[in-house]
């Protein structure tokens, strides 16, 4: 059977390519996928504790049996135009993967209602330095399929935990300079309390459990920048 493998960020940078097919036998399960690469690129296994693995779209274990035609993704450590994906809840809850400038203020009059008493918004910007080090830009990329869809799970799921009306998540990809937001919450609800305490959650979560990386470019160089997964995220160094 054949399966079709992707990579991200700094995993992109080690293998050489974003994308490739491999063969294997029948029966073998998603844990082949990584020792496969991991021999051919050692520096893969060294990282195996902080590399998750998705097969269509959602996380998998390693011992997960694949069949012919599935995709499979390596997903390094989550950093965190028109819309690329969005998805829009009958609830009016929205998520969206865009190149354009985020619009904020769009967004809260988009989800705000009569019932509403608050509305409170996060944005992630572009800030000029790392550690002191001066930074010239960034740029974000993401596994967009899997990562909208994640983030719609995350937004249903803090909806129905606290006393909200609306929750909106939005993310930029592709360069963004210093200033610009890289990404949005937006939560509105009858009470402040729940809105606060929702839009915390949900940008808390979007960095662990959505698929986006994060490369920072400097004067003398640039660097994919690690993060951290939700202790839940099935880990490739179960293999």
């Amino acid at each position: 059977m054949r399966i079709k493998v992707l990579f991200f960020g700094l995993l992109k940078d080690i293998c050489g390519s974003a994308e490739d097919s491999l063969d294997l036998p029948e029966g073998s399960a998603t844990g082949t996928v990584f020792e496969h690469y991991a021999t051919r690129f050692p520096k893969l296994r060294a990282m195996a504790a902080s590399i998750v693995l998705a097969r269509n779209h959602e996380f998998a274990g390693v011992t997960e049996l694949l069949t012919d035609g599935d995709e499979v993704a390596l997903l390094p450590p989550v950093s965190g135009g028109a819309f690329i994906h969005e998805i829009r809840d009958p609830e009016g809850h929205f998520f969206a993967l865009t190149r354009a400038p985020l619009d904020a203020k769009a967004t809260e009059t988009d989800l705000l209602q009569s019932c509403d008493g608050a509305v409170v918004t996060f944005q992630g910007v572009v800030r000029n330095n790392t550690k002191g080090r001066a930074t010239l830009r960034l740029e974000y990329e993401c596994y967009e399929a899997m990562a909208i869809r994640k983030m719609a799970e995350i937004g249903r799921r803090i909806a129905s935990q606290y006393a909200i009306s609306r929750i909106a998540m939005l993310h930029r990809l592709g360069n963004m300079e210093i200033g610009e937001a890289s990404v949005i919450v937006v939560v509105t609800s009858p009470h402040r309390r729940a809105a606060f305490d929702a839009a915390l959650e949900g940008i808390n979560q979007l960095k662990k459990l959505v698929p986006v990386w994060k490369k920072e470019f400097f004067e003398d160089g640039e660097v994919w920048v690690e993060g951290e997964w939700d202790d839940n995220a099935p880990r490739a160094a179960g293999v």
